[in-house]
């Protein structure tokens, strides 16, 4: 098999990846549900190298964990936003303090530290446009850190539920 490389972001070094355990990651992001007996079966190898895979890719950061994929709106947040913000002074110590205060408000689902004209990208979920509304002027409007957002209102989502290794590049 083809052992190709990739960067472990968790423990800083590099690990290999071989066509085996991308066909794991690729089985495991189908369905993270099924069993080891039933994983092993479709990858045709022993359950016993299964499991000593599956555990491996978990050691070395590669599989972060099982999740479940959760319908916004059957938790009373069926409208979500994407807002962009943008800070001042522009230092890491603003940086990590906005970053770990927006991180916890239970409006906030996803915080991405960015580069170019904006510094954050905040994907937010609420009950409705007023509760949207709401959120920007009274969590995010009264920062003084913020100099400015602008917010998108999301419309639909399509994801990508499974990710592949991409090549080297040459």
């Amino acid at each position: 098999m083809a052992i190709s490389r990739t960067f472990d972001q968790n423990q800083g070094r590099i690990s290999g990846v071989d066509e085996l355990d991308a066909e794991i990651i690729r089985l495991l992001q189908t369905d993270a549900r099924q069993s080891n007996r039933e994983l092993a079966r479709a990858l045709g190898v022993a359950p016993s190298t299964c499991l000593e895979r599956v555990r491996a890719l978990t050691r070395r950061g590669v599989i972060r964990g099982y999740h479940a994929e959760i319908d916004h709106a059957a938790l009373n947040r069926s409208v979500q936003a994407m807002v962009s913000v943008q800070v001042r002074p522009l230092s890491r110590a603003v940086i990590e303090s906005f970053k770990d205060s927006v991180s916890r408000l239970p409006q906030v689902l996803s915080v991405f530290v960015l580069a170019g004209g904006d510094d954050f990208l905040l994907h937010v979920a609420v009950q409705d446009l007023d509760h949207l509304h709401g959120f920007l002027l009274d969590q995010l409007s009264q920062r003084r850190e913020i100099a400015g957002f602008r917010t998108s209102v999301i419309f639909q989502r399509v994801q990508n539920s499974v990710i592949s290794r991409l090549p080297d590049p040459a």
